[in-house]
């Protein structure tokens, strides 16, 4: 079991005073059947006027602030006490070929459910593309099983596309990124989920942290690591199974899931609207710190 404590500070500096502002904040790591959550916090400022908790329809942890107070700064910092436990990959050619899974969603009698059919169909920020289908039918063999399907694509992405984080923004277009080959793990998690929703595959997006392993000798950089992001298959019998194309793993312990959607903008880290503020300059910093278990401080003893 790895242990982490993750610290995720956001700032925002404005031109002008912000007037009222409200935030939508989904920074509370999930409960998983391989992570616990220990503890979460929040520390905003200025202190919010209102702020309201709920489970939004994918089951994660939703925060909603509102600042009425006048103010040319705002922070955020969320700090996560998290628990994962090893989840190791299943067999690559476990579950059926993706064209028969492909198939149940079209309508046969024993179909997805909802929860998976969410998954299976366009997004706004992932729309059906010719593109995506076509990169899908170069790189997934006929007959592949859906998790061999799914580490294909993986792997495909981790070799071709280069990670520029100055090539991209939050809102490059999924077939830009295809045509540039290049952009962020945000990006190469779209592309790889537009790639298997082309073909009727359902994949869904997840937003979360992993922890940096400094080189030999060094060590770890406080404030080094950053938010992250893969995306999850699903497989009959088996259920979703992770996959980085940033990093080409699959079910990481090193990987701390914070929420999951159909796309980047159902579980963007801080979003919202205001009043006032003119331009603006943000500045994040996220710590990944390992902590011991209770298992290992026994030990330790």
């Amino acid at each position: 079991m790895s242990a982490y404590r993750i610290t995720h500070r956001t700032a925002y500096s404005y031109s002008s005073p912000v007037v009222h502002s409200r935030h939508l904040l989904f920074l509370a790591p999930r409960e998983t059947p391989t992570q616990d959550v220990a503890r979460h916090g929040l520390l905003i400022q200025p202190i919010p006027a209102a702020k309201n908790d709920w489970t939004d329809y994918f089951g994660n942890r939703v925060v909603e602030i509102m600042l009425e107070a006048e103010h040319q700064e705002m922070s955020v910092t969320a700090t996560s006490d998290v628990m994962v436990r090893a989840n190791e990959a299943p067999a690559l050619d476990a579950g059926p070929a993706w064209e028969l899974l492909a198939e149940r969603r079209l309508g046969a009698a024993d179909g997805f459910d909802r929860s998976v059919l969410d998954f299976a169909v366009p997004s706004r920020a992932i729309p059906s593309s010719l593109a995506a289908r076509k990169f899908a039918l170069e790189t997934i063999k006929p007959g592949a099983p859906i998790l061999e399907a799914a580490q294909s694509v993986m792997t495909r992405i981790f070799e071709d596309f280069n990670f520029d984080p100055s090539a991209t923004s939050v809102s490059t277009p999924v077939e830009q990124v295809l045509e540039q080959r290049s952009g962020v793990c945000q990006d190469f998690a779209q592309v790889a989920i537009s790639t298997l929703r082309a073909l009727g595959l359902p994949a869904r997006y997840v937003s979360g942290y992993i922890r940096t392993i400094p080189p030999e000798g060094q060590e770890r950089l406080v404030g080094a690591d950053a938010s992250h992001a893969w995306f999850s298959v699903w497989a009959p019998e088996i259920g979703w199974v992770d996959f980085d194309p940033t990093n080409n793993l699959i079910n990481s312990p090193d990987h701390v899931t914070v929420a999951y959607g159909r796309d980047f903008d159902d579980v963007s880290p801080i979003s919202g609207v205001l009043l006032g503020g003119g331009d603006h300059s943000v500045a994040v910093s996220v710590d990944v710190a390992p902590e011991q278990t209770s298992t290992e401080l026994s030990k330790a003893d």
